[in-house]
């Protein structure tokens, strides 16, 4: 059966449910998305938009990366509520903490992914979670780091600044319109690194509503971090995932 990629299209993958332990004694919930017959090539450790304005494990682009990316592109996907988020899979213990003790739920899923032996991990934020990956992502062994919609609120000139010289590959997807960061003002905040590369996305809007921009943002995901399987196809040929 061949059909069309889009919304809610889930492709074949072994998933499961995951529990992620903080330093501080936190439970974090989480799912693993991995390619349902190969090992992955690479891993996505994605952290969500800002769970006191509605993101969580499951917003959008998360969600389709995870659908989408372990059949297209032989990546894991992990995804987890960082503390006091709450999704369908469940609630993450404790409070939220404006980015700065989700320091921890970063280190926790980071261990996960060692414990796992997952390859290469990609730090993928969102928003919110643009600012916990640029404020602790330097302090893990990832490979390289995908910003979406980077607000740039919560994180400092210092640390952004902190990761001018760093080898690894960092990439900044800005929307035209974002409501709060258009490009021409993120090149020059991020202008004290400029590794970091910018990327405009004519159009677009923060959230990346529309199927149009789900792709461009998954297409740039994977022409990072699997450049062998870009771009990605738009139809699928073969049976969908289980329910």
């Amino acid at each position: 059966m061949s059909v069309e990629i889009r919304g809610g299209v889930e492709l074949p993958a072994r998933r499961e449910d995951v529990t992620l332990t903080t330093e501080d004694g936190l439970t974090l919930v989480g799912e693993l998305a991995l390619p349902e017959r190969a090992d992955p090539v690479a891993t996505l450790v994605t952290l969500h938009p800002l769970p006191t304005a509605g993101g969580f494990m499951d917003s959008h682009i998360l969600r389709k990366a995870a659908a989408r990316l372990p059949a297209l592109a032989d990546l894991a996907v992990l995804r987890f509520n960082t503390r006091g988020t709450t999704s369908p899979r469940g609630t993450s213990d404790g409070e939220f903490g404006d980015g700065v003790h989700e320091r921890a739920d970063l280190a926790a899923a980071m261990a996960f992914v060692t414990e796992r032996g997952l390859p290469s991990p990609w730090l993928l934020g969102w928003s919110f979670g643009t600012e916990v990956a640029l404020k602790w992502g330097r302090e893990h062994p990832c490979s390289g780091v995908i910003l979406l919609s980077p607000p740039l609120h919560r994180t400092s000139i210092d640390e952004v600044r902190a990761w001018s010289g760093d080898s690894r590959p960092v990439a900044a997807l800005v929307p035209e319109f974002d409501d709060f960061l258009r490009p021409e003002e993120a090149r020059q905040k991020f202008a004290v690194a400029p590794n970091v590369e910018v990327v405009a996305v004519d159009g677009a809007k923060h959230l990346w509503v529309g199927e149009n921009y789900t792709r461009i943002v998954l297409d740039e995901i994977v022409r990072r971090v699997n450049p062998a399987a870009h771009p990605l196809p738009t139809r699928w040929d073969g049976p969908l995932a289980s329910a």
